[in-house]
């Protein structure tokens, strides 16, 4: 075959294959058995929160963020703050968008049945490993879809279990399991530490949230904390 004729073959079509999703879910293990221990702080904390194992079920498997879930349990009281808990969980999974944007050009060729079902299932985790095939230069688009499933079935099979298992634990301040979203949250603060340009918005965040709760009833605080850091931070960005 000549060089013009190989020039001007239709480019190949991505693929999407089987194989690709098992390299995934093998790539993806270490961090599904993680994800499952966090899961199971989940669940418990959800029963001791009021939720019924359906309802814990059900979060875990829609939401599947376990950041937003935390921060819900955080804001559970009767009667529901709805509108604080979709806005407090739309900031916290804006980063969705930076995420699924960067994987963009990797899954522009393929159906959207198969872009959107992968985009499903990705997390922090998925998301990282799979952007770790882009830089490689791989080819089967399917790696995202094989490790973030994995991850999802650790994730809402640890829930449920962690809800089972909360009813013989008793009093949660027995195994520290009452400090556990403080600790969660902490950690994941620690690490998207970047440097002394994200001090300003964590320190404004924390101003605004306890001025906050101190003048206003409920769970706004969370809310004007994280709205309050997050405008920092974009101010920052683009000086």
């Amino acid at each position: 075959m000549s060089t013009i004729e190989r020039a001007d073959a239709p480019p190949q079509p991505p693929r999407f294959t089987r194989s690709g999703a098992i390299a995934g879910a093998r790539q993806g293990l270490p961090l599904a058995a993680s994800i499952f221990l966090v899961g199971m702080v989940f669940g418990v904390l959800a029963r001791h929160a009021g939720l019924t194992l359906a309802e814990t079920l059900l979060m875990s498997g829609i939401v599947f963020a376990g950041a937003s879930q935390f921060v819900a349990l955080g804001l559970w009281a009767l009667p529901i703050p709805i509108a604080a808990i979709v806005f407090t969980t739309l900031i916290v999974n804006l980063r969705h968008v930076l995420l699924s944007a960067a994987l963009r050009p990797w899954f522009r060729d393929l159906p959207l049945l198969r872009t959107y079902g992968s985009l499903f299932f990705m997390v922090d985790e998925s998301w990282a490993l799979t952007m770790g095939q882009v830089r490689a230069g791989a080819q089967d688009r399917a790696f995202l879809l094989g490790a973030g499933s994995l991850m999802y079935l650790a994730w809402v099979s640890s829930a449920g279990t962690g809800y089972l298992a909360g009813s013989a634990m008793g009093d949660l301040s027995r195994w520290g399991l009452d400090f556990a979203i403080t600790a969660i949250f902490t950690a994941l603060l620690i690490g998207m530490w970047r440097g002394r340009a994200d001090l300003w918005p964590w320190l404004v965040s924390a101003t605004v949230a306890v001025i906050t709760w101190r003048l206003l009833p409920g769970t706004w605080y969370i809310v004007c904390g994280a709205v309050s850091g997050t405008v920092t931070g974009a101010l920052i960005d683009d000086e």
